[in-house]
């Protein structure tokens, strides 16, 4: 069965980049088709980085993508770096397009990686956010999201508080935290709470490089 992996984070620079590319990477090792779409990159100045760079990447891992454009990658680009609602201006974001797009990528790939911008309460139009478009692609798609935290002073307070929007709008969900800042700092200030508080903790690396993690 055809996968959508769509890609959030508890806020913005945390990692969800870094996580897709891990993400594709791994399935295209276990012989599947991958696929690459951000619907939305804002702070465009030239080209999208974070949607050329994985475009670049999946052009490798599946030869399907050789014809496709960036457009067909990142349909919405605007310039100013801030939540799409205020960076669109007076442009209009379609949610059917984004929709179409997924079902369209599913065409060449067994496992499409979706990523979003921000967190999850960015608002895309004036009353709705990242968080419906999950939703609203979780309802048509066989959706696994993926929730990244950061290692991050303050990171417990965004990661209880995504977590509990998640499960609010009853979206299924793997978390993981993405150990690349304040490694040392995290050990000691916020990872006593959470082996406290969740059964298990997960790690980014671990799930898809398999690198050491914190005991």
């Amino acid at each position: 069965m055809k996968k959508v992996y769509f890609i959030t984070a508890t806020n913005t620079n945390i990692g969800k980049t870094y996580a897709s590319e891990l993400i594709l990477k791994k399935f295209a090792k276990q012989g599947k088709k991958v696929g690459y779409l951000k619907p939305i990159e804002t702070g465009v100045k030239d080209t999208p980085l974070d949607g050329t760079k994985l475009f670049k990447v999946v052009k490798k891992l599946n030869n399907r993508y050789k014809d496709f454009t960036i457009d067909q990658i990142v349909p919405y680009k605007f310039s100013l770096p801030a939540a799409p609602y205020v960076a669109k201006k007076d442009q209009k974001i379609k949610i059917s397009k984004i929709l179409y797009l997924i079902k369209y990528h599913l065409k060449f790939c067994d496992i499409l990686v979706v990523e979003g911008a921000g967190g999850l309460m960015v608002p895309i139009k004036k009353s709705y956010f990242m968080i419906d478009l999950i939703s609203d692609i979780s309802k048509k798609f066989h959706t696994k999201t993926v929730l990244i935290s950061s290692s991050n002073l303050g990171n417990i307070n965004e990661t209880l508080l995504s977590i509990n929007m998640l499960n609010q709008y009853n979206i299924k969900f793997k978390w993981y935290i993405n150990l690349y800042k304040n490694k040392n700092s995290f050990k000691n200030i916020s990872l006593p709470f959470y082996k406290q508080y969740f059964k298990k903790i997960k790690y980014i690396e671990d799930k898809f490089r398999y690198t050491k993690r914190y005991k």
